[in-house]
């Protein structure tokens, strides 16, 4: 994935370069749109974040380190910066009108596409909610390995910890939802996605 997914030169060069950056988009835009569409459930939400953490990409190509992990995993910290951004601004907000006030409008066909991509991740939303009650580190790299499908080495990479660090916290995190999710023996649909992993043992 590493080698096969990364633009020569690198997101650093794709700033540089429109047509890199087209590249760049066009090769991750539907991971980061996947990304969001598991947080959050309404399609013009999804559509601004997914635009925000494009162009937050613009303003930090230059930290990404290959040597840290793959372009996914570098473009999955910077879209839970931008998720987690937008949860404590909703938060601060007394009124929902504000927030609506600002979006663009979408198309018919844009809220339809979205609206189908919404319904497609609803299964990993529930996943998300039935996560909530970890503490945050060990919810943290869960979410990115379970539900992203991301390895223990490109969450410790998106997350910036070590991938020790990253393990241990995996490992608490599973206990803890084993625990809570199939006391009885009997796991539950949602229970088996908490579970799936890819090569993260």
């Amino acid at each position: 994935m590493d080698g096969a997914e990364r633009l020569r030169g690198g997101p650093a060069a794709a700033v540089r370069d429109p047509q890199l950056f087209e590249e760049f988009y066009r090769r991750h835009v539907d991971a980061v749109m996947r990304f969001v569409a598991r947080r959050v459930d309404d399609p013009h939400t999804a559509a601004d974040l997914t635009a925000e953490i494009f162009l937050a990409v613009l303003d930090s190509a230059h930290s990404y380190q290959p040597r840290l992990g793959s372009e996914t995993a570098w473009l999955y910290g910077i879209a839970r910066n931008v998720v987690s951004s937008e949860r404590r601004r909703v938060a601060r907000e007394a009124e929902r009108d504000l927030r609506i006030s600002g979006r663009r409008l979408l198309e018919a066909d844009d809220i339809v596409r979205l609206e189908d991509k919404l319904d497609a991740e609803s299964p990993g939303r529930r996943v998300l909610a039935a996560l909530a009650r970890l503490p945050e580190g060990e919810r943290a790299v869960m979410e990115l390995i379970a539900v992203d499908q991301l390895t223990v080495t490109e969450a410790a990479a998106a997350l910036g910890i070590r991938q020790v660090t990253a393990r241990v916290r995996l490992h608490r995190a599973r206990k803890a939802l084993r625990a809570e999710t199939d006391p009885t023996g009997v796991e539950t649909p949602d229970a088996s996605l908490v579970y799936v992993k890819r090569g993260a043992a």
